[in-house]
């Protein structure tokens, strides 16, 4: 077979459909044995062509052909038509009366029409024949982008696609948060082969993109295991149910017997850290005398830390942290000169991960199948948080740190005293960095029926699926006691507790027990059982229609005495008794589709869905989307909708203490209360509600050629009552109201909570365009564009601020929140990518345009604004194919070292004069610097701020991978 087929091969096969079994059975309910179609699909020059996708037209029911050309279809009934399709081939169209055997022949020239399974109930179609905008991603085109996660190659293959990097931010660092056309992780929902892939057990809390909210950990998912994804970029609540709003990642698991694969994979960043080594092995089998298959992937990676703090700025250093003496000055000073960074550890974490994947189906008879898979991920992350340096922590203030974290600070030496009189070493301390370890176990699985009876199909499933985290905090300590060894019983004797050792005898718990703490976690639980039907009633109208039942646990893990007694572990508080505990919820929905072809031209479909929530009451939905073929190169398309989302357990029941940056202040401890909450009933704060939406799109698409077409996606989404996490409510200026009484008993500098606060609109347009097949001296040439422009992302009205909020002159969305909610996401994103195959060479080129965001933080002048300016980022590709076997990949990615970049711009004039005031203070810093300092910490994090982007600040990163097949 010569090298052209195999490429053929390859790409037909990722983009090939699910094979879907049914199960014809007579009056009397035995099964009837049907005959198949069989035979081989050949070129025009009589080779056979592996990997031809084959459909029995009106159904789902296909297959495609193995290594040699050859095919076996079980037909559901007689006379049928099998439409034959495969990249770079003519479509064609057989008709058959009985079971026979073929011999197709396929001429050259058109392009690929792939069958999606997401975006209808009723019917699948191809990607140019749905009403609804529909991005199909193959394994290859994931890979081929070099990063090693699933959730950043859709960052660059996918413009409406964005995930967001923070530099510090405890739990965070175990995933980032990902989104759909800038509604955040909670509004997209992803679905595993058809089926709901379960929460995180992570609620995002920082000041950062994506606050307040919890999405599905698509890291975790092998990429090796992948056949195809297929991203819905329109509001599927109907179909789908709860968290829908944006859209629907549906990813399709690989479902090879003939082929295994191993693949190593090394690299490194430009810097010299962040090493990467991993291993996956995909493999497939079949079962049952070649009546079912079972796929297989095995992946192990490890990732190592990398670092890129900024270098802290004295002046601020002196102003936050010290009375700006001069024996303070001088101490800082000799402290940064030795710690530029001051200590700080930011960038990317150190990370392990296994993961494996199991994807299986049996035929039970000639037309039905038991289908099953399940996935187990452990993800173990090791990140920083603030190194607290010897004058944030001070001796004086801390006399036993010394014996804690010895150091070689010249200036820390000779003996300090509590206030029990105990005197300590100071041990030349030199501040501490604590670290957060969090370990995360996901998993999930389905088992499946599908069957059909005179043209009825049925699919009867139950998923279940989990995702826990944990998390440990090593070389800190408690501060907000004072040391006393004469209450402890010290192991060795020595009156000086040793970390994790000690054993209290008189008293609960002391400040200095320990250097180690487990302040426990969380844990998220599903169990979802679907029951879905669809029948073509005619020619040109079908329908589908199904159930669902889920129950939801969540669980907040309490952590140990230590790790939240007073104010808890200095970095990350563990999880307090009052706030810990398991919830639970139930719903069921139910949905019915009509798809209705008017004409061969004109679609109708309409969608409606009821659900019924355990904890707050009933949602209707529905959904209306068309398409017309203009000719046969030109396609009109459009959907309007209205969907839903639940509030999440997470959101409803998290309570707890949380230590983050305050600009100007440093790291404060503040904390939030749940909606259901005694403390939530005093302040007013209501409990919450489903968010309602309306989602509207229009589209045009045309196939110019067999190699050249585009579409073009107007959508408009509106939501009701959207969920936020509020802004940090501080104390009234009058000092004795309720919201003062539980900030002061709870030493909180502030709190947060949960509330149906906001209405939104957001508009904008998607572009996708492809050119392919392009020759090019002796090689092939391919051109992809893809964008989006977001027109606007506003809030629409005024915030709904429960009446506490109001009376403080306060609000639970301020400049801060509305800039991480509408203008932190780049306002447009284009990736223009090219391939060009030559002999054994492919080389692939990437270009993704990242546009401007901007941020209002928290605690910077009213009168500025920071925006990160437009960047491109080029990534570079060479493949080459050594054997029939063997693939070397090599991907330079960010090949020009692009950084993100941001500024200050005013608002007004007074802004404008704060950036031009050259003027400086006492300590040498001008109004701007000072402003500089307060949203980066000083500078340690200078290159992204304190909020993160959309793209990394590592850097050039090279990444090598060995793939052998066989």
């Amino acid at each position: 077979m010569n090298q052209k087929h195999l490429l053929v091969f390859g790409l037909s096969f990722l983009l090939s459909n699910t094979t879907i079994f049914a199960n014809y059975l007579d009056a009397n309910g035995t099964v009837k044995i049907q005959d198949s179609v069989s035979g081989m699909v050949t070129g025009p020059g009589g080779e056979p062509l592996p990997g031809v996708n084959i459909v029995e037209k009106g159904t789902s029911n296909g297959t495609s052909t193995d290594f040699d050309g050859n095919f076996d279809l079980k037909v559901s009934s007689y006379p049928a038509i099998l439409v034959f399709s495969s990249v770079g081939y003519s479509t064609k169209e057989v008709a058959v009366s009985t079971a026979s055997k073929i011999t197709v022949v396929l001429d050259e020239g058109v392009q690929l029409e792939e069958i999606i399974m997401v975006g209808s109930r009723a019917l699948a179609r191809s990607s140019t024949d749905t009403p609804l905008p529909v991005d199909i991603v193959g394994v290859k085109e994931l890979q081929s982008t070099g990063q090693m996660t699933f959730d950043k190659t859709l960052q660059y293959r996918i413009p409406s696609f964005n995930t967001v990097q923070t530099p510090v931010n405890d739990a965070t660092s175990l995933l980032d948060p990902y989104e759909i056309r800038n509604m955040g992780p909670s509004r997209t929902l992803i679905l595993i082969d058809g089926k709901r892939k379960n929460l995180s057990a992570l609620l995002y809390v920082q000041t950062a993109p994506g606050r307040g909210e919890t999405g599905a950990d698509i890291s975790a998912i092998p990429i090796d295991a992948i056949k195809r994804v297929e991203i819905l970029r329109d509001g599927a609540s109907a179909q789908y149910g709860s968290d829908a709003i944006a859209g629907v990642i549906n990813i399709i698991l690989k479902n090879d017997t003939e082929y295994s694969s191993a693949t190593l994979r090394t690299g490194i960043t430009s810097e010299g850290d962040g090493e990467v080594f991993g291993i996956a092995l995909n493999s497939g089998a079949p079962l049952g005398d070649d009546k079912g298959f079972i796929n297989y992937t095995i992946d192990f990676s490890k990732t190592s830390l990398s670092n890129r703090p900024g270098k802290v700025d004295a002046g601020g250093e002196i102003s936050d942290f010290t009375s700006g003496s001069p024996e303070d000055i001088a101490f800082v000073n000799e402290f940064l000169s030795r710690r530029p960074d001051a200590g700080n550890i930011n960038g990317s974490p150190e990370t392990t991960s296994a993961k494996f994947l199991v994807n299986g189906g049996i035929d039970l008879s000639d037309e039905s199948e038991l289908y099953f898979n399940a996935a187990y991920v452990y993800k173990k992350v090791n990140s920083f948080a603030n190194y607290r340096t010897p004058y944030w922590r001070d001796i004086e203030d801390f006399p036993y740190l010394g014996n804690f974290f010895p150091g070689n600070n010249p200036n820390n030496q000779g003996t300090n005293t509590d206030n029990y009189g105990n005197t300590f070493n100071a041990n030349g301390y030199d501040g501490y960095v604590p670290t957060f370890d969090g370990d995360l176990n996901d998993y999930n699985g389905t088992i499946g029926f599908k069957a059909s009876k005179n043209d009825w199909y049925y699919d009867v499933s139950l998923t279940v699926g989990g995702n826990k985290q944990t998390y440990k905090v090593e070389n800190s300590h408690n501060r907000n006691e004072v040391f006393s060894p004469s209450i402890w019983n010290d192991i060795n004797g020595n009156g000086i507790p040793d970390p994790g050792e000690q054993t209290p005898s008189s008293r609960l718990y002391q400040e200095n027990s320990a250097i180690r703490f487990d302040p426990g976690g969380s844990q998220f639980n599903h169990v979802v059982g679907n029951i879905d039907i669809s029948k073509k009633l005619t020619d040109n109208i079908s329908i589908g229609f199904g159930a669902e039942f889920r129950s939801e646990n969540f669980t907040i893990i309490e952590g140990e005495l230590g790790s939240y007694d007073g104010g808890g572990a200095d970095s990350f508080a563990g999880n307090r008794p009052e706030n810990s505990g398991s919830f639970n919820r139930y719903n069921f929905g139910g949905y019915f589709d009509l798809a209705w072809d008017i004409s061969t031209d004109f679609l109708l479909n309409g969608t409606v869905r009821t659900e019924n929530y355990s904890d707050f009451g009933n949602a209707f939905v529905w959904k209306l989307s068309s398409r017309y073929k203009i000719d046969d190169s030109f396609t009109l398309r459009g959907s309007l909708s209205t969907g839903f989302r639940a509030p999440t357990l997470h959101q409803i029941f998290t309570q707890k203490t949380q230590y983050r940056f305050v600009a100007g202040q440093g790291i404060q401890v503040g904390g939030f209360v749940n909606n259901v909450s005694p403390q939530a009933r005093i302040l007013g704060i209501p409990e919450l509600d489903a968010e309602e939406s309306v989602n509207f799109t229009a589209g045009f698409g045309a196939r110019l050629s067999s190699n050249f077409n585009f579409t073009i996606d107007y959508y408009n989404i509106r939501i009701k009552d959207r969920i936020v996490l509020s802004t940090e409510i501080e104390p009234t200026d009058a000092g004795n109201t309720a919201l003062d009484d539980i900030l002061s008993s709870n030493n909180l500098s502030d709190l947060s909570f949960f509330v149906n606060a906001l209405d939104t609109r957001t508009s904008g347009i998607d572009l996708v365009t492809s050119y392919k097949n392009i020759g090019l001296g002796d090689g092939n040439l391919d051109f992809n564009l893809a964008g989006n422009y977001t027109i606007n992302n506003e809030r629409d009205g005024a915030v709904n601020n429960p009446s506490l909020v109001e009376d403080a002159n306060q609000s639970v969305v301020n400049a801060t929140q509305e800039a991480l909610f509408f203008t932190s996401r780049p306002i447009t994103k284009w990736i223009l990518g090219s391939d060009y195959e030559i002999g054994k060479f492919l080389f692939l080129l990437n270009n993704t345009y990242f546009g401007k965001t901007t941020f209002k933080q928290q605690g910077l002048d009213s009168n500025l604004r920071t925006e990160f300016i437009p960047k491109v980022v080029t990534d570079l590709g060479i493949n080459y194919n050594a054997t029939d076997k063997m693939t070397l990949a090599l991907n330079i990615n960010n090949i020009l070292n692009v950084l993100p970049e941001w500024q200050f711009k005013a608002e007004n004039a007074t802004g404008q004069a704060i950036i031009n005031d050259t003027s400086t203070n006492a300590l040498g810093l001008r109004p701007i610097d000072v402003q500089s300092n307060l949203i980066t910490f000083n500078q340690r994090y200078s290159q992204m701020t304190y909020d993160g982007f959309h793209f990394s600040q590592l850097g050039t990163l090279f990444n090598l991978s060995l793939n052998y097949s066989f």
